[in-house]
């Protein structure tokens, strides 16, 4: 089973709806796992060593949080993919939910 970890900003809309996209699949628990995590101090929930070291992927939605996770994490260099998200999003909006997938779908 993959671990994979989801990283926005806030850990409030992007992240988590991909994080939701994956829970709620038939392949939870059989072939994945996913939890999300934002790079900012205010996050709801914050990157962490322990949530880098878990993953197995890790999908990012910006480049700016690409290179947080470098600086930070060196060592998470290859396991980091790029989804080009903008923060333009609420949580579970449709076409989230559907870019979410199709920029997955040659990930997973």
């Amino acid at each position: 089973m993959k671990n994979i970890l989801f990283v926005c900003t806030y850990n409030l809309q992007r992240s988590p709806t991909a994080e939701d996209i994956i829970n709620n699949s038939p392949y939870h628990n059989t072939k994945y796992n996913a939890k999300s995590a934002g790079i900012s101090s205010i996050a709801k929930v914050k990157i962490t060593k322990q949530s880098i070291e878990w993953s197995d992927m890790i999908f990012v939605m910006e480049h700016i949080h690409k290179e947080f996770l470098l600086k930070n994490f060196p060592g998470a260099k290859k396991k980091i993919i790029v989804l080009d998200i903008p923060d333009m999003y609420l949580r579970n909006d449709p076409y989230l939910i559907n870019l979410l997938k199709e920029k997955l779908k040659r990930y997973l």
